[in-house]
């Protein structure tokens, strides 16, 4: 089987800065591979919250993680400062399937990959609603 290539930071049209914390590393000495998700999923949800797209108290609506994958290529540790590409590789009716990168701050090629999906809905019944065309718009902005 052959391995996939690293993607670069430039394959992202949306950067997300952030840092390393002093337990986010494991016992192995590096970055425990649970925080690689969180990271991921703090950068997606703060997209939506600047592009006013998530109301998590107050809205309708919101989004719920359906799928999510990552792949390793290097080793993150305390205390690196990171950046967390983002990209949007498939947008649906309710769905959103969003590219990730987490990079070492000032390096070119990602030490994770990840991949992570959500889908819109309704806050009460947890059914799938349309992406409006601001939502839209925000998405395609991603893509790339």
């Amino acid at each position: 089987m052959s391995r996939k290539q690293s993607p670069a930071i430039t394959d992202f049209p949306h950067h997300w800065h952030t840092a390393t914390r002093w337990d986010d590393n494991d016992i192995y000495g590096h970055l425990n591979n649970v925080v690689h998700y969180r990271l991921f999923d703090t950068a997606v949800n703060s997209f939506l919250l600047e592009q006013g797209l998530l109301d998590f108290r107050e809205g309708k609506s919101v989004y719920l993680v359906v799928e999510t994958g990552c792949s390793y290529f290097a080793e993150l540790a305390y205390p690196d400062k990171l950046v967390v590409g983002l990209r949007v590789a498939r947008l649906g009716t309710s769905s959103v399937t969003y590219e990730t990168g987490l990079f070492r701050d000032g390096e070119d090629r990602a030490a994770a990959a990840g991949q992570f999906v959500h889908v819109l809905v309704d806050k009460a019944s947890r059914k799938p609603v349309p992406i409006d065309s601001a939502g839209r718009a925000a998405f395609e902005r991603l893509m790339m």
